[in-house]
């Protein structure tokens, strides 16, 4: 899908206004600067496989499916005929199921009915106490609501989409003479043309260093293109063309920036056949040397197109669904394909009854996908999923324009689900084998520290500052899945009264915090039951602090003024030196135990330890970063948070500020000209 917001570029003698560039921390190599942000970096995609869930294994009493079937009878009553979403709530408010229907009240009739319920559908009623109701005008719209408030609500007895991040993007700006290629994510708001979705990051970061070879469009932030007075690294190794400092006209750079354009419209061929003949013509000239640049850029037309594996000749735009079930699991695998070519594909891990079908599983992840998507103009599907013409309608409503959603027989289109489908196989096929490894760890740990039972979620609580300052805590989750990333968090420490370097005081703080929060957030001021079926239950069973003696004293001492008696606690102190391998492990009321060096639960604590480690000390950069860029500004009067926020979005650095003139920082939004005029004496006393 390609999103076009530019605006008319802009000659060089009208620079175009700031776009809020980031500060660009220069390095040198070889003598060349080097903008960081022109180099993309990869990022992990974490992905994880829910618990199945086999609701049927419990029992149901018919005195519970009556009080259920009673309540929903009471609903029916009120029920409209017209279409509309309901929703089926316990006795707690909770919500169980989100559904939709053409007609509400026959729907929820069907549920009353005193037979032919399967076990899953069953349990729902039992456990039903109230039904919300919510009429809409079409059963396009009652489809699009459902799916937005399974992802909002998270239903237990629904399909959810787990791992739902968004996708990144290539984006060519618009706001700026000279327009940049970079990697974008989230809202779409900044001027200029977006091509993607792509799968992932490394797709992303791989396609645009191909794209920088073949047409040289620059990457380094505009407040880096500004301050050049000489090429950077970039330019002399062939990936930039170099208009910061005028080694490429506005007129051949403007060309430069078309091609690529057309190239990512899915006009790759005619590119190709410019450049092409542009080489033919230098080689007959005998300028061999602009020759060899031609040359060079069509080999890396080639190599992007080489790398996106699978390319289509029939299918232009389209998004391929393939679902594969096994050992009461799902795994959706999604390819991407934009301008004809392959940019990429995600597996996806839906958590859902194992009795529900593949068709019914699919239905419902692709609503719940596209609900923040803009959807292609093709859908593929492996199989063919209830409402299928509704959901087509549903998805052409929200494009505004035909969506076809086809279950392929023969042919190419059949050739690409086949291929999706091979790939979820392999995927569910590699995510069983790891939960499987990570099951064993799991029941490992739990005998090597004698725990009362396999832990499901494990805490790791850590804290980083230097000296006291920018002090942070933070705290990682693992269960059976592997790392729950994104159940991470970071704690600021408050306390005032701490004294720098306080390591236990900041450790009690941030313990206090969380389960004084957990405790809050209970219906009846008390721990949740440990048998509750959530695939990710929100208290841990195992609490991991890195540290010695003092700091799980320190712990402890919360968990006895919290009443918590049936959590877990171990401390993990490094060896001498610092050494891995030699750690020692405390544990409340039982001596301390070190574990031989070669043992695999020992590496699976390692591991535990390392990547809260890693989480807080990048909590605690980000904390020091913010600190450094507005250090400068903090000691000018009359100059608060939002104006220090302007001045940094309008000139990038610290340093720009320092050279702008008063009618420079005047332009800026918010700062008056008695503000300007005192920055700038600020930075230049003795100057008026």
């Amino acid at each position: 899908m390609i999103h076009d917001t530019s605006d008319p570029t802009q000659p060089p003698d009208q620079p175009a206004p700031d776009a809020f560039p980031q500060e660009p921390s220069a390095r040198s190599l070889r003598g060349q600067d080097l903008d960081p942000a022109s180099i993309p970096a990869e990022e992990d995609e974490e992905v994880r496989l829910p618990e199945p869930v086999d609701d049927s294994a419990e029992f149901t009493g018919e005195g519970a499916l009556a009080i259920g079937r009673a309540a929903i009878e009471r609903a029916v009553k009120l029920a409209p005929t017209s279409p509309g979403v309901y929703r089926m709530l316990n006795a707690a408010n909770d919500v169980l199921y989100v559904g939709k229907a053409k007609s509400v009240k026959k729907r929820l009739a069907s549920y009353a009915r005193p037979t032919g319920q399967v076990a899953r559908i069953a349990r729902m009623i039992a456990m039903t106490a109230n039904v919300e109701m919510i009429s809409t005008a079409t059963e396009t719209e009652a489809l699009l609501l459902e799916a937005n408030l399974i992802k909002q609500l998270r239903p237990r007895f629904n399909v959810q989409l787990r791992d739902d991040k968004s996708f990144p993007y290539i984006l060519i700006t618009g706001d700026h003479w000279a327009p940049q290629i970079v990697k974008h994510r989230g809202a779409q708001t900044r001027p200029g043309r977006y091509f993607g979705p792509f799968a992932s990051v490394g797709a992303v970061n791989r396609t645009i260093t191909a794209l920088q070879r073949a047409f040289l469009v620059r990457s380094c932030t505009d407040s880096f293109f500004e301050s050049r007075t000489r090429p950077c690294l970039l330019y002399q190794i062939k990936r930039c063309s170099g208009p910061c400092t005028g080694e490429i006209d506005f007129p051949g750079y403007t060309e430069l920036v078309r091609e690529a354009n057309e190239f990512l419209s899915g006009r790759s061929r005619l590119v190709k056949q410019e450049l092409a003949g542009e080489m033919e013509k230098a080689s007959h000239e005998l300028e061999f040397e602009r020759a060899a640049l031609y040359r060079d850029r069509l080999a890396a037309l080639s190599a992007i197109q080489s790398q996106q594996g699978i390319n289509p000749r029939t299918v232009e735009e389209a998004d391929v669904f393939a679902i594969h079930q096994e050992g009461g699991y799902s795994c959706v695998e999604v390819f991407f394909f934009r301008t004809g070519q392959n940019w990429g594909n995600r597996a996806y891990f839906p958590r859902a009854d194992k009795s529900i079908d593949a068709g019914e599983v699919l239905g419902s992840f692709l609503a719940q996908f596209y609900d923040d998507k803009p959807p292609p103009k093709l859908i593929l599907l492996s199989h063919r999923v209830e409402d299928q013409d509704l959901l087509a309608e549903a998805l052409s409503v929200k494009a505004g324009s035909r969506v076809e959603v086809s279950t392929p027989q023969r042919g190419e289109k059949k050739e690409l689900v086949g291929h999706a489908l091979t790939n979820a196989r392999e995927a569910l096929g590699r995510k069983l084998a790891d939960t499987a490894t990570q099951t064993r760890l799991l029941e490992g740990l739990s005998t090597a520290l004698g725990l009362p039972r396999v832990p499901k979620r494990i805490e790791v609580y850590d804290n980083s500052h230097i000296q006291g300052t920018n002090a942070v805590g933070a705290m990682i989750v693992a269960g059976p899945e592997g790392f729950l990333k994104d159940q991470y968090r970071k704690f600021n420490i408050k306390s005032e009264g701490l004294a720098p370097g306080d390591d236990y005081g900041m450790m009690r703080e941030v313990l206090e915090r969380r389960f004084k929060r957990l405790i809050g957030g209970a219906s009846d001021g008390k721990k949740p039951d440990k048998g509750s079926d959530d695939a990710v239950p929100q208290w841990p069973d195992l609490v991991i602090i890195d540290g010695g003696q003092g700091q799980l004293n320190a712990a402890r001492e919360i968990f006895t003024g919290l009443n918590l008696t049936d959590v877990s606690l171990i401390a993990v102190a490094k060896g001498p030196d610092r050494d891995a391998g030699r750690e020692t492990l405390f544990m409340p009321d039982r001596p301390s135990i070190k574990l031989e060096p070669r043992d695999p639960v020992l590496y699976f604590i390692q591991r535990l330890r390392d990547e809260a480690h890693r989480f807080v000390i990048g909590s605690h950069r980000k904390l020091r970063k913010k600190d450094i860029r507005e250090a400068g500004l903090q000691e000018i009067p009359g100059i608060g948070p939002s104006r220090k926020r302007a001045l940094l979005h309008h000139f990038g650095t610290l340093k720009e500020i320092e050279r702008a003139s008063v009618a420079d920082l005047g332009k800026v939004p918010g700062v008056s000209a008695e503000s300007a005029r005192k920055i700038f004496d600020f930075f230049h006393p003795g100057s008026g």
